[in-house]
């Protein structure tokens, strides 16, 4: 027993080191920086290896960065397999499970493809080159550790529907202008509108805005369908545009920081709810990171959130006394639940990260969740010991529970 404990904490310690977040201590920044560093060595290796002149004069030098690339990614890839167990949503899928699941994730994927054609390569395949392009692959592996991409990837999936209605109607335009076309174009040049599949080339790229020049209307009426066309595929790059680009500037406003399945389950409130509860709670959390001294919260302000603190630690000034609140806990939550005014000044007393839920998901959040209401109201009670005051509709301290 006492042997499984220490492989139990060992575990928990390095999921803790590879699963870079809010808190991250110095040896997990360490550990991601250069994970990103070799990321960026063996994409830059990989573009100059297909230069032959370079191949030949730096060869050995290209094939120890990528030998040395691929005992790290490879060693990443294991642990990852082996910590899986630890990661919320699998906990209790047991250590097979649980490692089976992350192997067959959209990030497990991405893992196995950065160190597979290379250990293929080294195998038996005869033909390096043939896999010299599937390592590019590594680039995604950035995703894990970059906000800014994370966050575009969420934006294109919260406008799914969009895009996907985007592309849609670009089908549709594309068959009704290589009709038209067809019928102005199909006598006066059959050799490249006298199909409409032939014409539908013409019309995907003119609609892309691209114009390659390669088939072109000489027709009056060809050249007026032309011109409709191209109006119409303006209208068609810019409506995705204009999705993509006002989802990842609400994205990146919104949140600071990325908030993650292993951030959001190691805060205590949350602890308890399944992998589907932890991913709706997601959706509704807004990351904000806060200087030291930065006011929170002031005495007298209309409350319109709560806040959870991811890292940090804060300070509540009430009348009588200052309370100090780390990571793990809440607070605001009573004078959102009833909008009510702020009793209490709250201040960052060191660099703090911290997820605020707004009154109205707060109280969403709490008529889906019974568990999580329980949980908040009895917190209060036990941290208060007071009712509320029913003429005012706050408490002096009812800002602060744990």
């Amino acid at each position: 027993m006492p042997r499984l404990g220490r492989s139990h904490r060992l575990r928990l310690r390095l999921y803790g080191v590879l699963e870079l977040g809010p808190g991250a201590g110095r040896l997990s920044a360490a550990v991601n920086w250069i994970l990103i560093g070799l990321i960026g060595v063996t994409l830059a290796t990989t573009v100059l290896e297909s230069v032959p002149r370079l191949a030949n004069a730096h060869g050995v030098l290209f094939a120890y960065l990528e030998f040395s690339a691929l005992a790290a990614f490879s060693l990443e890839y294991l642990a990852r397999l082996w910590t899986a167990a630890e990661h919320p949503p699998w906990q209790r899928s047991g250590t097979i499970r649980s490692a089976l699941h992350f192997a067959t994730s959209p990030a497990g994927l991405i893992d196995l493809a950065a160190i597979l054609p290379f250990w293929l390569s080294i195998i038996g395949a005869t033909d390096f080159k043939a896999f010299l392009v599937l390592r590019l692959i590594r680039f995604f592996k950035l995703t894990r550790y970059s906000p800014a991409m994370r966050s575009l990837l969420e934006a294109l999936y919260a406008e799914r529907r969009a895009l996907v209605g985007c592309f849609v109607i670009l089908c549709g335009a594309t068959l009704v202008a290589a009709a038209l076309m067809h019928l102005a174009e199909g006598t006066a040049q059959p050799e490249k509108f006298g199909t409409i599949p032939d014409a539908m080339w013409w019309a995907i790229v003119t609609l892309g805005t691209i114009g390659y020049g390669d088939a072109v209307p000489i027709t009056v009426a060809g050249r007026l369908v032309a011109s409709l066309t191209i109006w119409v595929g303006l209208l068609m790059v810019a409506l995705p545009v204009g999705i993509v680009a006002s989802a990842f500037a609400n994205e990146v406003h919104r949140r600071d920081f990325v908030v993650t399945w292993g951030l959001v389950a190691r805060i205590p409130l949350f602890s308890e709810l399944s992998a589907v509860q932890i991913a709706d709670v997601m959706k509704i959390l807004r990351a904000q990171k806060v200087d030291k001294g930065t006011i929170i919260a002031r005495r007298g302000e209309p409350a319109h959130s709560m806040y959870l603190i991811v890292d940090g630690e804060v300070e509540i000034k009430l009348h009588h006394q200052h309370v100090h609140l780390g990571a793990g806990n809440f607070f605001g939550e009573i004078a959102a639940l009833r909008r009510s005014r702020r009793s209490a000044t709250v201040v960052a007393v060191r660099p703090t990260c911290l997820l605020a839920l707004d009154a109205a998901d707060l109280h969403s959040l709490m008529d889906r969740e019974p568990q999580i209401a329980a949980r908040i109201w009895e917190a209060a009670r036990e941290r208060l010991g007071r009712e509320l005051d029913t003429a005012t509709g706050d408490l002096v301290e009812s800002e602060v529970s744990a």
